[in-house]
């Protein structure tokens, strides 16, 4: 098959409500679990350590601590058995595989918020309102 054809049929493939994925974020993976006849949701939420590939063939690497051992789960995010992905936080990384998560314990295993300078620009609007109880009081 021409190169044109796979490209089209895989564009058909692609999930359009995939979040802005980063290496560093926590997230939420809803995936669809079979059990026999049921099909339930099951929610498992780590830290992205790795991304692979484009496209069709895009996965994420997942890590979470449970019962203090560590779990990594690979995603391929455009499979049908994942409903939804939710981004809690977006962390701060300089690095594009986070394989020294594995050695951390505690505290120590804490990504900075990506976010963590924007403290001082949320107050602007009560500098707009302070003339205006001056004038109030004169």
């Amino acid at each position: 098959m021409s190169q044109a054809i796979m490209q089209a049929i895989e564009t058909a493939q692609l999930k359009s409500d995939i979040p802005k994925l980063s290496v560093g974020d926590t997230v939420d993976v809803h995936v669809r679990i079979i059990e026999g006849s049921k099909e339930r949701v099951q929610i498992f939420n780590g830290v992205i350590i790795k991304m692979q590939r484009t496209g069709i063939n895009q996965s994420i690497t997942v890590r979470r601590i449970v019962a203090n051992e560590g779990v990594e789960r690979t995603f391929m995010i455009h499979s049908p058995k994942i409903s939804q992905i939710e981004v809690k936080r977006h962390g701060h990384v300089r690095r594009a595989r986070l394989y020294y998560l594995r050695e951390r314990v505690g505290k120590k295993r804490r990504l900075r918020d990506r976010r963590r300078g924007l403290g001082n620009l949320v107050d602007t609007g009560t500098q707009q309102d302070e003339p205006a109880k001056q004038d109030a009081a004169e």
